[in-house]
């Protein structure tokens, strides 16, 4: 813009320049007759228009050039108001994140259990999401466990345990429509190996809720106010069976091809208005555990309850789940009550240093009479060098009602970013 204005100021000072020089002409002693004077006056008048028409010209590039940017400024205020995030482009709206976690479990069996003595880099995860404008956005995991899994070969599984699109309906409700975690227990939404102690997973959520646990449907989420947030969703239900004993954890149908003959529903209910202490609620109501497929079976409830606490270096999960199965078939193995509760005291010694304890007790035919079901106490320490790093240690001790135990100390690295 300032070298445009120079080219308009320089025929305007050459205009003046040339008026000047026609007074100074016209104000000397004659030096020739009048039409030598007459024909001078013209090519200096010549002169003067065309300069004028010059700088007339080069005005009108200039009102063309500021033209043509505010246009182009209009166009990108356009796109940086479709795009999230204030126009971002689309690296920047895509996260990308994981995280995996390495255990050495050194246990030794009694009556009848086996040895275990392995080392298995149990999880690998990887996560992407992407913001498509500020009110949508989408969530995925792919994990693999055990670390091999080809052609059929090796220990592992290669699983998708999230793809969603989430959109926010107001600024206190959102939508989702996809494979989800189910919402329910403290372990099935958040289990990255940096935010829970112990090197395992606790048995409890895993064999009743049942931790990992994720469904194809769909979900609406959000805040009420006071403190209480809510979560809805409908979607696959189990497909379990007699051969399985009824055991909720074999009915995880994972979203693939799964039977969607009897879906489920979940509520959940949480309350987080004092600091550092959240309490929730959820039940889940499934016609058919069996999907159809078992006439001696029927419907399914789970109720589950947990409370978190955090106050300075202290910290107290408990957490109580409970399957009610309708039928004939689970009554006749005792499945038709699965239940187990654990209780996890922790102390925080500092910013990289924290131990715990847990007791953990559950049973998947809790309907026998005079089932103790099984019992398991850990005890041991985390150690975080960095908040997303963590190297961990327990020993384990089990009392089954069967006397297989295994009792032992298991070591692990984790990491998440």
């Amino acid at each position: 813009m300032k070298t445009t204005q120079h080219h308009i100021l320089k025929p305007a000072f050459a205009r003046n320049a040339l008026a000047a020089a026609l007074l100074c002409a016209l104000s000397q002693p004659a030096l020739a007759d009048d039409a030598d004077v007459e024909a001078r006056f013209k090519a200096l008048e010549a002169r003067l228009n065309a300069v004028e028409a010059e700088n007339q010209a080069l005005r009108s590039q200039l009102v063309s050039t500021e033209q043509k940017a505010d246009a182009a400024s209009a166009q990108l205020e356009q796109v940086a108001a479709a795009a999230p995030s204030g126009g971002a482009g689309w690296s920047e709206n895509t996260q990308i994140g994981g995280y995996g976690e390495l255990h050495y479990n050194n246990l030794d069996g009694e009556g009848g259990a086996s040895d275990k003595d392995e080392i298995d880099f149990h999880r690998f995860v990887l996560f992407f999401g992407h913001q498509f404008t500020d009110r949508i956005r989408v969530f995925s995991e792919l994990e693999l466990e055990h670390s091999f899994f080809a052609n059929g070969e090796g220990n592992g599984e290669l699983e998708l345990e999230q793809a969603y699109v989430e959109f926010d309906l107001n600024a206190n409700h959102r939508a989702k429509a996809g494979l989800f975690l189910v919402p329910a227990g403290i372990l099935n939404e958040t289990h990255e190996p940096p935010t829970f102690y112990g090197v395992e997973r606790n048995p409890v959520e895993g064999a009743i809720i049942p931790s990992t646990w994720w469904a194809g449907g769909v979900g609406l989420s959000g805040n009420l106010g006071s403190g209480f947030g809510y979560d809805l969703a409908v979607h696959e239900g189990l497909n379990t069976n007699a051969g399985a004993n009824y055991a909720v954890r074999s009915g995880r149908q994972k979203t693939s091809e799964a039977r969607a003959k009897d879906l489920a529903y979940t509520a959940r209910l949480s309350w987080t208005g004092v600091p550092g202490l959240t309490l929730a609620g959820s039940l889940q109501h499934q016609t058919d555990i069996t999907q159809g497929l078992d006439a001696n079976a029927g419907s399914a409830n789970l109720y589950e309850l947990h409370g978190v606490f955090n106050r300075g270096p202290f910290g107290l999960k408990a957490l109580y789940a409970r399957w009610d199965l309708d039928g004939s078939g689970p009554a006749s193995v005792g499945a038709d009550e699965q239940m187990g509760w654990y209780v996890e005291p922790a102390f925080r010694i500092n910013e990289q240093w924290g131990v715990f304890a847990r007791y953990n007790e559950w049973d998947n035919r809790a309907g026998i009479s005079g089932n103790t079901g099984k019992q398991q106490t850990n005890f041991g320490v985390n150690y975080w060098p960095h908040a997303d790093v963590v190297l961990k240690a327990d020993y384990q001790t089990q009392d089954n009602d069967d006397g297989r135990n295994q009792d032992g100390f298991n070591l692990g690295v984790g990491y998440q970013f």
